[in-house]
């Protein structure tokens, strides 16, 4: 099941939705990423599980859905993009003074060992109503991310700078 699992993680603001609809786009599978949905559940109801509010919530609440997601697409036959995963949420749980990755939970809900990274890119990174943190807010995520998915045991690859129909066939080109 893991290896049809591909995760686009990274830099926050660094193209990774854009990147999600064109392969959408393509007729892959995909699933939006766990704390764009909560932020907007949570934005909508009056709740209090909010990364600007309450971070160790809403890491364990990312946490689950992302286990849900995996769940959900279990029997998909084909490549399952997923906008962040278990793993980034793990992560940001750990440095909300939260538990710390746990490598045998991490082990058992295995992606592709391939991990796509968006780095950087201040020229297109856009804060919104659901992404209220600054530029060097989403670097330290990337620069963390950079260090966890290594130490997990997947391979990073680092998606170009390059347009969005270059970014898939790069994607695709290392399946």
């Amino acid at each position: 099941m893991s290896d049809r699992f591909i995760v686009l993680s990274g830099c926050s603001g660094g193209g990774k939705s854009t990147l999600l609809e064109e392969l959408r786009r393509r007729g892959h599978a995909v699933v939006e990423e766990p704390g764009r949905r909560i932020v907007q559940k949570e934005l909508a109801s009056g709740g209090q599980a909010l990364p600007w509010l309450d971070m160790t919530a809403f890491a364990r609440r990312a946490m689950a859905m992302a286990l849900t997601d995996r769940e959900a697409m279990r029997d998909h036959p084909g490549l399952v993009f997923f906008d962040r995963g278990f793993v980034d949420a793990a992560s940001a749980l750990e440095i909300s003074g939260g538990e710390p990755v746990q490598d045998d939970l991490a082990a058992v809900h295995r992606y592709n060992r391939r991990v796509f990274l968006t780095p950087p890119w201040p020229d297109i990174h856009t804060g919104d109503a659901e992404r209220r943190h600054g530029f060097d807010a989403a670097l330290e995520e990337y620069e963390r991310l950079e260090k966890t998915y290594p130490a997990l045991g997947y391979e990073v690859i680092v998606l170009p700078k390059v347009s969005v129909v270059e970014r898939a066939d790069f994607v695709l080109d290392h399946l």
